[in-house]
């Protein structure tokens, strides 16, 4: 994952969101609804691109987040689920 990509988690979970995994339809809005229904919050991200990312080596056991060759030309598609507590004034 580039350095834009990692900093940008970073920052969500500085304030308070979880990564869940990633997914695409359908399975991402029956996910996303049963977080919600779960009383959290949902926030919906992009996948970062990373430049020259290789086809997967088994290296990427080491830092599975690094690896994308599974999504490559079709990024637009999935999304990362990132939940957090609702806050007391929504429910």
């Amino acid at each position: 994952m580039g350095d834009r990509g990692r900093s940008r988690i970073q920052e969500l979970e500085k304030e308070g969101w979880t990564r869940q995994f990633t997914a695409s339809e359908p399975r991402l809005s029956e996910a996303a609804a049963l977080y919600r229904d779960l009383g959290f919050e949902v926030r919906l991200e992009g996948l970062p691109i990373k430049q020259g990312c290789d086809p997967c080596t088994g290296d990427e056991r080491e830092d599975p987040e690094e690896c994308r060759a599974c999504f490559e030309g079709f990024e637009e598609q999935y999304r990362i689920i990132f939940t957090r507590p609702a806050r007391k004034d929504e429910l």
